[in-house]
């Protein structure tokens, strides 16, 4: 029984894991690079874009946390 419930709570710590991946890289990363190189986005100007990377990044931050926290359900 351990190694099937190490098995669920490992995906579900990777899908956590991935998800916050996946925010960082869309919301935070995505964003800048095309300020930086001046193509159109739906950021308005320089002080929305940080409040969007900062959110974005924080968020997934958090939800690596929480991942990490999920691991720790592990089973000897």
């Amino acid at each position: 029984m351990s190694l099937i419930h190490n098995e669920r709570i490992k995906l579900t710590a990777n899908w956590l894991n991935a998800l916050a991946t996946a925010l960082v890289a869309t919301g935070a990363i995505a964003p800048v690079a095309a300020w930086l190189y001046g193509f159109p986005s739906a950021v308005a100007d320089a002080l929305d874009l940080g409040i969007l990377s900062a959110a974005c990044t924080l968020s997934g931050a958090g939800l690596h946390w929480l991942a990490r926290r999920v691991l720790g359900g592990l089973k000897e």
